[in-house]
C-alpha cells in the first residue's frame, strides 16, 4: 500500500518537472508607430541551459510559421514572416524565446510558443492586438491649429487697419492680399491633412504645410509696420519683426523634430513657435492700432487749424 502511493507521488512529480513554465503575459500592442514586434517568451524553470538541446516553435492561429532546431542550430520560416527572428540566440539558454517580426508581417491574433528541453516542454500564448494611434495627440492637433489660425487672423486684422488708417499703393494692395490668401489656403490644407485618426504620411505633409509657408507672414509684418512708420522703423518695431522669426524658426525646429518620430515627441516646440508668432502678431496689431488712432486725432486738428489761419488773415485785410 506504501509502495502504490509512493510510486504515484514518485510519477506526480516526474510528470510536473517534465513541464516547463512561462512567464505569462496575455497580451502585447503593436501601433503603426512600431517598426518592430516583439513577442515574448520566457521559460522560467530550464535545467540544462544548453541551446543544443533545445527546440522552439512559433505558431499562429495553430499553424507553425518559425522553428529553431538548436541540435543544428538551424532556423525555418515561412515567407509571410521572412523577418521573424529570435530577439537574442544567444539568451536562449538563459531561456528567453521572444521572438522579433516586422511591423508590416506581424498580423494581429494568438500567437504561441512552444519550447521543448531534452524530454521537457511547454508552451505559452499570447495575443497580438492593433491599436490605432493618432500622430499627435488631439490636444496637440488643436493647439498647433489654434496657434496657426490666430496667426493669419491677425495679419488679416492688421492688414486691414493699416490699409484703412494709412496711405499705401493699390499694388501693395494687391500683394498683400493675394499673400495672406495663399498662406490661408494652404493652411487650411495642412490642417485637413495633419487630422486623422491614425498616423499617415499624410499627417507629417500636413505639418510641412503647416509650419513651412509661415515663414510669409515674417516678410509681411515688416512690410505692413513699413507702411505705418513710412519706411523708419524704430526700435519696438523692429523687435516685433524679429521675435517673430525667432518663433517661426523654433517651430522650424520642431517641425524637424518632429518629422522623423512616430509618436512625435518634440510637438511643444512647434506649438510654442507658432504660438509666438500669434502673440507677436497681436503685439503688431495692437501697435498698428494705437499708431492709426494717433494719427486720425492729428487730421481735426490740422483741419480746425487752416480755417482760423484764414479768418486771421481776413481780419488783418
Amino acid at each position: 500500500m506504501w509502495s502504490l502511493g509512493a510510486w504515484v507521488l514518485l510519477g506526480a512529480v516526474c510528470a510536473g518537472s517534465a513541464q516547463l513554465q512561462f512567464n505569462v503575459i496575455k497580451s502585447v500592442e503593436k501601433t503603426v508607430c512600431n517598426k518592430t514586434v516583439i513577442l515574448p517568451c520566457i521559460v522560467t524553470n530550464l535545467a540544462q541551459n544548453n541551446t543544443k538541446v533545445m527546440f522552439v516553435k512559433w505558431k499562429l492561429e495553430k499553424r507553425v510559421f518559425f522553428s529553431f532546431d538548436g541540435s543544428v542550430e538551424s532556423i525555418h520560416r515561412i515567407s509571410n514572416f521572412s523577418s521573424a527572428k529570435l530577439e537574442s540566440l544567444q539568451n536562449l539558454r538563459l531561456g528567453i524565446a521572444s521572438l522579433s517580426i516586422s511591423q508590416t508581417q506581424a498580423v494581429p491574433g494568438n500567437y504561441s510558443c512552444e519550447v521543448t528541453e531534452s524530454n521537457r516542454e511547454g508552451e505559452t500564448v499570447i495575443e497580438l492586438i492593433y491599436r490605432i494611434v493618432s500622430w499627435f495627440t488631439p490636444v496637440e492637433n488643436i493647439l498647433i491649429i489654434l496657434s496657426l489660425v490666430l496667426a493669419i487672423l491677425f495679419y488679416w486684422i492688421q492688414l486691414a487697419v493699416t490699409v484703412l488708417k494709412f496711405e499705401t499703393t493699390l499694388q501693395k494692395k494687391i500683394v498683400f492680399i493675394i499673400a495672406g490668401v495663399i498662406i490661408t489656403i494652404v493652411a487650411v490644407v495642412g490642417f485637413s491633412l495633419l487630422v486623422s485618426d491614425e498616423f499617415k504620411p499624410q499627417n507629417q505633409a500636413g505639418l510641412g504645410l503647416i509650419v513651412l509657408p509661415a515663414v510669409i507672414l515674417v516678410p509681411l509684418e515688416y512690410i505692413l509696420l513699413q507702411i505705418v512708420f513710412e519706411n523708419k522703423l524704430p526700435p519696438f518695431a523692429i523687435g516685433v519683426v524679429f521675435l517673430q522669426s525667432v518663433g517661426y524658426f523654433i517651430a522650424v525646429i520642431g517641425f524637424a523634430l518632429c518629422i522623423t518620430a512616430c509618436p512625435p515627441k518634440k510637438g511643444a516646440l512647434v506649438i510654442a513657435g507658432l504660438a509666438i508668432m500669434a502673440l507677436i502678431g497681436v503685439v503688431g496689431l495692437i501697435y498698428v492700432i494705437l499708431m492709426g488712432s494717433s494719427k486720425k486725432d492729428q487730421v481735426p486738428r490740422k483741419a480746425v487749424e487752416e480755417p482760423l489761419n484764414d479768418a486771421k488773415g481776413v481780419m488783418l485785410e
